[in-house]
């Protein structure tokens, strides 16, 4: 059965005899299982940090941010350090 979202997209939803096969399959492969119980599991997304940052926008030149995003992830990190090591010394 086909049922269409309010955005317009199609979306298939299986009949009880497919649903049963799926199942079956699940049952079958030892490196998956049905989640029965959601709380369970983990956030997606990054842990809450003790040490909470504004978010902002800010306008670097382009020679600040191709240095610093070619020293691999993290950068914005590297920045706010740079930043906090000038506040201390003035």
């Amino acid at each position: 059965m086909h049922v269409t979202s309010k955005s317009g997209r199609k979306i298939y939803i299986p009949d009880d005899k497919e649903n049963k096969k799926i199942n079956a399959g699940i049952k079958a492969d030892p490196d998956t299982y049905e989640v029965e119980d959601f709380s369970t599991l983990r956030k997606a997304g990054r842990p809450v940090s003790s040490n909470k940052k504004d978010r902002i926008t800010i306008r670097l030149s382009k020679d600040v941010t191709r240095y610093f995003k070619s020293t691999g992830p993290g950068w914005q990190t590297r920045i706010n350090e740079v930043l906090l090591k000038h506040i201390k010394s003035h």
